[in-house]
């Protein structure tokens, strides 16, 4: 008896946490997928300065930064760079995408905007 009680409590949780997520009341999280906030795929594939922003409003103390476009960045934005560039790699061979065959996969086109 107790059981179904929990149970029913648990999913009475998670369709209210849905329906807050559904209706953007939720606190913290990714912000609404919208053109100011997210890049198409054709031009680079990832979040813009709007959009992490918002994310940053969302969540206070956040770390989270721009990709790092420019040729000749700085050391700790190169280190960014190489790190992204490494997990990306590791993405691309986990889900077998060749860049050369379908270029215009998310990742393909997040990866050349950040010059990897």
């Amino acid at each position: 008896m107790i059981f179904l009680q929990v149970l029913q409590e648990v999913q009475q949780f998670t369709m209210d946490n849905y329906v807050l997520d559904l209706l953007g009341l939720k606190a913290g999280g990714m912000p609404a997928r919208n053109k100011k906030n997210y890049r198409p795929t054709k031009s680079g594939a990832g979040m813009t300065e709007a959009g992490v922003k918002a994310y940053r409003r969302k969540n206070p103390g956040s770390k989270l930064q721009t990709a790092v476009t420019e040729k000749k960045p700085s050391k700790s934005r190169s280190k960014r760079r190489k790190s992204y560039c490494a997990r990306s790699r590791g993405q691309m061979k986990m889900h077998n995408v060749n860049c050369r065959k379908t270029p215009n996969k998310r990742i393909c086109q997040a990866r050349r905007r950040w010059k990897c």
